[in-house]
């Protein structure tokens, strides 16, 4: 049985977008909220957002919904498709 833990090596931009998300997760200035924590939220964030796009597709214009939830991990293609840029 393999286990589910890994090692996250950490390059200095990686590091940065950790620190910036657990700014947003943070409960105030003095709380550091554990790294598990940060994660599961970048995480749920990610997936709600793809639910959130496709839903908004049904009720606005391709190209509000576009020019309004484009990303950089998420980007639509007209109303063809929703595409990860990350693999």
């Amino acid at each position: 049985m393999t286990s589910d833990r890994t090692t996250l090596r950490l390059s200095d931009e990686r590091k940065r977008l950790l620190d910036q998300a657990s700014q947003i997760v943070a409960a105030d200035a003095s709380d550091e909220p554990p790294m598990s924590d940060v994660i599961d939220a970048a995480l749920t964030h990610l997936i709600e957002s793809r639910d959130n796009l496709e839903d908004a597709r049904d009720c606005y214009p391709p190209e509000e919904v576009k020019t309004c939830c484009n990303t950089s991990v998420l980007r639509l293609r007209y109303r063809t498709s929703i595409d990860s840029n990350w693999r």
